[in-house]
């Protein structure tokens, strides 16, 4: 069994392209087959190597090894051709020589007399004569394939069941090459590079989104004129937005690439991917690995209807994979937003302590930076850490608790010290431990809300930066 992604790398991974490899990747893992890659770069004006580097790369964070070096489709282009010419031979193509204005005068009349636009197939059975007159005329021509408007298309769907269609709903004869000098093959267009590529790289199942649907029917053609083993279909589900319309651009964040830039995980991202379109078996949780999700793949549960992008249950994917991942994994992944930043760790093993401090705040790896900038840089003062300190017996205890430091120094090492010495300061200063305890809090980070107060604490009297803080708010 042998399935492939078929990218163009005329933009960078999108997040509907990266679910349908993870569609490939976890049927060929559950069935014990190949996972191939096919770079479809014909189209040499929007075609770039950056995206094609983007796309591999972001199919290697995501866990999606392929298993064959990757096929570059413009290689293929004389196999595609020599299609062409086999088609071309045995009647099933032709040289078409309608012009651009001719076809929008076609258009325009068709669209005035409310038809479905299609080609008429005016130059199906052109003469010789005919031919030569418009290759006089100096004109070019492309190659259409023909479609028999009495053909009944069919194929049973791994996702949608039997399929059917007519060849009268594919909009007339197809073109296979672009326009070109009359005696000349053009470039070659997607649905006969298509099949020619996927006969070479011996594709057993093809599978990709319901807006292929149409070209499967064209393509199945062109399979049978050429004598070529037709492969299975799946048509998964598209990923649509909270309207219910397909995700594009105008929606935001759909490259793989703006995903990893705001923080979101591998593993959580695959594991959302997964779940747009399949259901989990009864007894699996929604939580798994890609690996465990191959082992329980298959179509009969990849659902027919869109897969609305629900961005809580992402998140929720995401924080549970943060606060789970081994520590030492976890600061590894947050360092390189901290350098970002200019901040430097005194030491691992504080950076780990921080880590663990500020996980169960993380939905994103990005939350890493706002939730750990108090411990690189003096916070400013927000709001409610200046009224905590307004409170009558806050700064007197925070004086108290200073004159303590200064004559006992602690170094943020003995938890039970750091105790004792609050408590002893709110005894000294006539105030409850409490108050001393959130005043504390207030001018250290600056605000009332966050971490475990001693942790903080002990973190920031190890770089030596609690009692400049405490004296900052006297």
């Amino acid at each position: 069994m042998r399935v492939r992604l078929a990218p163009s790398p005329t933009g960078t991974l999108h997040i509907g392209t990266a679910r349908t490899a993870l569609f490939n990747w976890l049927f060929a893992k559950h069935e014990q087959g190949k996972f191939l890659i096919r770079i479809e770069d014909t189209d040499k004006e929007r075609s770039k190597p950056e995206y094609t580097d983007n796309i591999l790369d972001g199919l290697n964070w995501l866990g999606l090894n392929w298993d064959e070096e990757p096929i570059i489709q413009s290689n293929q282009i004389e196999q595609h051709r020599t299609a062409i010419k086999t088609l071309l031979h045995k009647g099933y193509a032709y040289r078409c020589f309608t012009t651009e204005a001719e076809l929008d005068a076609m258009r325009e009349e068709q669209k005035n007399s409310g038809q479905a636009p299609r080609y008429d197939n005016r130059h199906r059975n052109l003469n010789l004569e005919q031919q030569e007159a418009f290759k006089a005329e100096g004109r070019t021509a492309v190659i259409r394939f023909r479609i028999d408007d009495s053909a009944e298309i069919t194929w049973r769907d791994m996702v949608r069941g039997q399929m059917s269609w007519k060849g009268s709903d594919l909009g007339g004869d197809m073109v296979i090459a672009r326009r070109a000098p009359a005696n000349e093959i053009g470039a070659p267009l997607y649905n006969l590079a298509v099949v020619v590529d996927d006969t070479a790289m011996d594709i057993t199942h093809v599978i990709r989104g319901e807006d292929h649907i149409a070209n499967t029917a064209k393509q199945i053609l062109l399979y049978q004129a050429l004598g070529l083993s037709i492969p299975n279909f799946a048509h998964t589900p598209l990923i649509l937005n909270a309207e219910g319309r397909k995700l594009s651009k105008r929606d935001g964040v759909t490259s793989l690439s703006d995903f990893r830039a705001m923080g979101y995980t591998a593993e959580a991202l695959a594991n959302y991917m997964t779940l747009l379109g399949w259901s989990v078996p009864e007894g699996m949780e929604e939580r798994f690995t890609i690996k465990k999700a191959g082992e329980m793949f298959s179509f009969d549960r990849v659902n027919k209807a869109g897969a609305k992008f629900d961005w809580d249950k992402l998140n929720w994917l995401n924080a549970q994979v943060l606060h789970e991942v081994p520590i030492n994994l976890l600061l590894e992944s947050i360092i390189p937003l901290w350098t970002e930043q200019g901040w430097n760790l005194p030491n691992q093993l504080w950076g780990k302590e921080l880590v663990e401090l500020i996980r169960p705040s993380l939905i994103l790896l990005n939350d890493g930076i706002d939730q750990a900038k108090p411990f690189f840089e003096q916070p400013k003062l927000e709001q409610d850490g200046l009224k905590q300190l307004k409170i009558e017996g806050a700064i007197k205890a925070l004086k108290t608790l200073l004159d303590l430091l200064e004559n006992k120094p602690w170094d943020g090492v003995d938890t039970k010290q750091a105790k004792s010495l609050l408590s002893i300061a709110a005894d000294s200063a006539g105030v409850k431990k409490g108050l001393i305890m959130k005043s504390l809090r207030a001018a250290l980070l600056g605000k009332m809300q966050g971490p475990d107060l001693i942790t903080t604490w002990s973190l920031l009297a190890r770089i030596g930066q609690d009692r400049s803080r405490i004296r900052a708010c006297l």
